[in-house]
């Protein structure tokens, strides 16, 4: 059985504004992600969070920003957890999307951007699914995750039993914290 979670994306970096894929590779949060960072804390702030709660935490710069911003609202302290790390992309980190595709038009093919982030050249699916369900395995308690549009997007799937058609449809926002309970997913903004 799943605890509770409370998932936050970190907020928008000066990759995803300029539209650069980043995998594992470091960026910053822009004054949008900020204050998408202060809206999540705002929320969880506002949530009647359970007794014992712990916060999880990718290592990587965009999302150890967003968390000093968000968790001293809740009273939280980071947990830092390498399975919570965006999926690795290999040679396409750092490219612009709008170049790999010209580059590359075979990988837009499927049209989704889940699709060709799980496909690149790095890290398989089946690889991040594992690392993220033993995250999950893991788990003793409630708990906040802070970590990455993809790595979440598999997280809730994974969580909610989602198909990839339905993991594709899911909103990979920032600024917002997705609340998973029983089997049901709220999203709170």
């Amino acid at each position: 059985m799943i605890p509770p979670l409370y998932l936050l994306r970190h907020g928008q970096t000066d990759w995803n504004r300029d539209r650069r894929i980043q995998g594992q590779m470091e960026s910053d949060l822009t004054d949008l992600g900020r204050e998408q960072a202060a809206r999540q804390g705002a929320i969880l702030a506002g949530l009647d969070l359970p007794a014992g709660i712990v916060a999880h935490v990718s290592p990587l710069r965009r999302t150890r920003q967003t968390a000093e911003i968000a968790l001293p609202a809740a009273g939280l302290v980071p947990c830092f957890d390498d399975r919570l790390k965006e999926v690795q992309m290999g040679r396409w980190e750092g490219q612009y999307y709008a170049e790999l595709k010209l580059a590359e038009p075979e990988a837009f093919s499927a049209g989704s951007i889940l699709h060709l982030c799980l496909n690149s050249p790095g890290e398989t699916h089946d690889t991040l699914r594992a690392r993220i369900a033993g995250f999950l395995d893991d788990l003793t308690g409630p708990a906040v995750v802070v970590s990455h549009g993809v790595a979440l997007t598999i997280l809730r799937g994974l969580v909610l039993n989602a198909t990839m058609p339905q993991m594709e449809a899911m909103s990979r926002d920032q600024g917002v914290v997705w609340e998973l309970r029983d089997g049901r997913e709220i999203t709170h903004a």
